[in-house]
């Protein structure tokens, strides 16, 4: 009895800790959302400093607890939404208390080719209206440069320097390395381009894939030396990066004197001067700061100019990064969060069009599908749906873009990629260099299938590649029904073939280029709207506590993605067949005594390796759980 009452203690003790522990973290995250939040009112005269201190994407990545908590996010890198540095620097045009504006690019990691031209648009604008640019970085880069051209002056620290790399470069190939470990990968694919399974097909990059790759990589770098030579026309652009161990030879190594030689730079000047410089020409900070002149917070200022809210609704829905199926958060393109979004906007929202803005290299089928009938829907109310391509909308996020009345690229956007793969491994080499086997009767040819350890069968496999063919034929048909081409036509662009923006609207992938604006006021037009009384409303969603990384508590929602294709059941199969191998292994080293346990009862077993599956999803993530359209 007094054990009873002992054990009853520590479970109620338990509860009580884990009520103190969500309370405490409640009340951590409430302190660090109200310490974050940016402060509009503290905008005062000076200039705008953008401290571009990480990356931008189209759609940051939802915070984990603890990056929340800390300020930070993965790698200390943090991610910049586009549209709020364009606004930022839009409403700076028209802003007196704005007198320059500064990029500080020194902690710039990059971003796509579109989004760099449509910062430099915006900062073109600005410096057409008036405004002083100044930049400063200690070493500049192809990304950093693009925006650093664009600046009245342009500061580079003395020991520092500038290199151009151009797009294009080596990846790596695992043929023999999977080879050595015995691994098979089978390998199910439709088009001649589509080198995404190269890297374990091959120990080389494929002649196709390198005439693909070379026709894109001319283009983006053309683009990229025309848009800087265009910001900056006295740059010696050209000779800098055709022949750079030349120059930097004959400047004796000095990589500041080349700069300037070349045009590339005005100033030579450490951070310190560069400050000094800015704050004679704004004025210097009476409070105690990294910077020595009266600058603008980036975070305040974004707060203190939000998206307009005048005139009719234009809905926004972004598909960013990988499309995955489920309910993810930002950060990848979860095909459950966004067609759950699109279709409470259809019920809920008061909107007039809709505008899709897709910046996905794609992902998988089954979510790319569902995001696409989502759309289609909308389309049957009779909204008018614009699709908007940021640095990337190919394969699934081709697949979706189909769904549109009206494609919108921009000349340097990635697109098409029309094809289908998927990739499962196996593992009978491997296990068969350690005596491992395998062996049993089948009921049917797919009886035990997938057999990571005794390998496909052929059946299995022509059976895996028929649905993906099935599926290529699917991707062809409504591509053809939406452009109004013939399968053969589509086909011939297809294969998984990646263009620019330029030759897809050429090859009639694309209707017209444009950014999110004109793509705004595309689908304005289309709904009968007068120009300018519209206004963009980004449909997402609400931020919620769902996302708190701490596995076992009773508030933490743990979720099982459904198997949605072949290919996803033969993934689950694997997953959980590796891990039922797994426990088996583990129990009978550990036994200590005689056994009465049913080793052929495999239906039992594989239930429970289903459910220890789920914690090895971070060990296995590479088996690809659906054809992933890229």
């Amino acid at each position: 009895m007094q054990f009873a009452r002992g054990a009853w203690k520590i479970l109620v003790a338990i509860k009580d800790g884990l009520v103190l522990i969500a309370m405490l973290l409640f009340f951590m995250a409430l302190y660090a959302a109200l310490s974050a939040t940016p402060n509009s009112g503290a905008v005062s005269n000076g200039a705008l400093l953008l401290d571009l201190n990480g990356v931008i994407v189209e759609q940051p990545t939802a915070p984990t607890l603890e990056q929340f908590l800390t300020g930070g996010n993965e790698g200390g890198v943090r991610e910049y939404r586009l549209r709020d540095v364009v606004r930022a620097i839009d409403a700076s045009v028209t802003d007196e208390r704005v007198e320059a504006i500064v990029l500080d690019l020194g902690g710039f990691l990059g971003a796509g080719q579109t989004s760099l031209t449509d910062i430099g648009d915006a900062l073109a604008k600005a410096k057409k209206a008036g405004k002083p640019i100044y930049a400063f970085a200690n070493f500049y880069s192809d990304d950093s440069y693009q925006l650093a051209a664009h600046a009245s002056e342009v500061w580079m620290d003395p020991t520092g320097g500038i290199i151009f790399q151009g797009p294009g470069g080596n990846r790596l190939y695992y043929k023999g390395l999977i080879d050595q470990l015995g691994v098979t990968a089978n390998i199910y694919r439709v088009g001649t381009y589509k080198s995404a399974v190269e890297p374990y097909l091959r120990a080389d990059q494929s002649p196709e894939a390198k005439e693909a790759s070379a026709a894109l990589y001319a283009v983006l770098w053309d683009r990229w030396q025309a848009q800087v030579k265009k910001a900056r026309p006295q740059a010696m652009i050209a000779a800098f990066a055709e022949d750079p161990a030349r120059l930097i030879t004959a400047a004796g190594g000095d990589y500041a004197k080349l700069a300037q030689e070349q045009k590339l730079v005005d100033k030579i000047g450490d951070k310190v001067a560069f400050d000094r410089f800015v704050a004679a020409k704004v004025g210097e900070d009476s409070n105690p700061s990294p910077d020595s002149f009266n600058a603008i917070d980036y975070d305040d200022y974004v707060a203190a100019n939000p998206i307009e809210t005048d005139g009719a609704a234009i809905g926004v829905i972004t598909v960013a990064g990988e499309i995955v199926g489920g309910n993810g958060g930002p950060g990848t393109a979860a095909s459950g969060r966004i067609s759950e979004q699109i279709y409470k906007a259809l019920e809920e929202e008061d909107i007039k069009a809709l505008v899709v803005r897709v910046d996905s290299p794609g992902g998988s089928v089954f979510g790319s599908e569902e995001i696409r009938l989502a759309v289609l829907d909308a389309k049957k109310r009779d909204l008018p749906v614009v699709i908007s391509m940021g640095d990337v909308a190919a394969s699934g996020g081709y697949w979706i873009a189909a769904a549109g009345d009206h494609i919108m690229a921009e000349p340097d956007t990635i697109t098409g990629s029309i094809g289908i793969f998927a990739v499962l491994p196996s593992f009978e080499k491997a296990l068969s260099k350690w005596g491992v086997t395998a062996d049993g009767v089948q009921s049917t040819p797919l009886s035990g299938e997938p057999d990571f350890v005794g390998g496909f069968g052929d059946d299995l496999n022509i059976v895996l590649q028929a649905g993906v063919e099935n599926g290529y034929q699917d991707f062809l048909k409504l591509v053809s029904e939406s452009r109004g081409k013939t399968l053969e036509e589509v086909d011939r662009i297809g294969q998984g073939r990646v263009w620019d923006g330029g030759t897809a609207r050429q090859l009639g992938l694309v209707d017209s280029f444009g950014g999110i604006e004109e793509a705004l006021a595309e689908a304005a037009k289309r709904a009968g709207l007068a120009e300018g009384d519209y206004h963009a409303q980004y449909l997402e969603a609400s931020p919620k506590f769902n996302w708190l990384p701490i596995s076992g508590l009773p508030f933490v929602k743990q979720e099982v993605a459904p198997v949605t294709s072949l290919v996803g059941w033969v993934a689950r199969q694997q997953k959980a067949s590796f891990a039922n191998a797994l426990d088996t292994a583990s129990k009978l080293m550990a036994s200590e005594d005689m056994q009465a346990l049913c080793l052929e009862c495999g239906e039992a077993s594989m239930a429970r390796a289903k459910v220890g599956e789920i914690n090895l999803f971070h060990l296995l993530r590479s088996y690809s759980p659906l054809p992933a359209p890229r």
